[in-house]
């Protein structure tokens, strides 16, 4: 008779700044500084003014900054239709891309659809938004977002009663034996990460929290990457 499998271990804690605070005239060094702090990966927050009120980066703009650095690249997509611009952004050089769930009909195929481009696949969910949407498509995701704050502008407070809906995500995807990531964004700073890690987060999207502080974004970056190791569970 076999033995019962060894339950899974932790996720890799992952740090993942936003470059939203960043100085936008000079995109490309800020990348590179991000890159010499320690991060895993850079998330870029898509806006097009409709989705969300606010706009922020078209391709071209990711495209110039993609040879300055290793670290992968992820698109946030706070976007209407987005299935007419993952092409872009997957050419751009972002090898992830994170499609809301509520901006699009037909989220399956839209998932497929950035997996056929040869990107790997992400669903974000909105705070309103309950963790089931995400119960049928978690065979085509590398990476689940729960926001953490209502999108379209950095700088918000963290959501507290988010942390239930992680722990739930992060259920289905152990019970369901899924390859995937469970990612936040929103308000993430040391005072809050620990909270979104202890229900199951493993990769952290910070931005405001890591520009202002003082001792610079390698310490930034260090603290938090210490703080959610602390407090992450022993499995998933």
């Amino acid at each position: 008779m076999d033995s019962p499998a060894a339950p899974p271990g932790p996720r890799p804690i992952e740090i993942a700044p936003s470059v939203l605070p960043a100085d936008f005239s000079r995109l490309g060094e800020e990348v590179v500084a991000l890159e010499k702090a320690g991060v895993d990966r850079i998330q870029w927050d898509v806006m097009d003014g409709r989705f969300v009120p606010n706009l922020t980066f078209g391709p071209d703009v990711i495209a110039a900054c993609r040879p300055h650095v290793e670290v992968p690249f992820e698109a946030h997509l706070m976007v209407e239709e987005p299935d007419q611009l993952v092409h872009r952004y997957v050419e751009a050089g972002c090898s992830l891309l994170i499609i809301h769930a509520e901006s699009t009909r037909h989220l399956h195929r839209s998932l497929g659809r950035v997996r056929e481009l040869g990107a790997q696949a992400g669903v974000a969910l909105n705070p309103g938004t309950p963790a089931e949407a995400v119960a049928n498509v978690l065979d085509l995701c590398s990476l689940v977002l729960v926001m953490t704050v209502n999108p379209g502008f950095g700088g918000q407070d963290y959501i507290p009663t988010m942390e239930p809906k992680i722990a739930r995500v992060r259920r289905m995807i152990l019970e369901g034996g899924h390859d995937c990531d469970l990612e936040v964004d929103g308000g993430i700073g040391p005072a809050t990460v620990q909270g979104a890690t202890r229900a199951g987060a493993n990769v952290l999207v910070a931005g405001s929290a890591l520009y202002r502080d003082p001792l610079g974004l390698e310490h930034a970056v260090t603290e938090l990457r210490a703080l959610a190791t602390a407090a992450q569970p022993d499995t998933g």
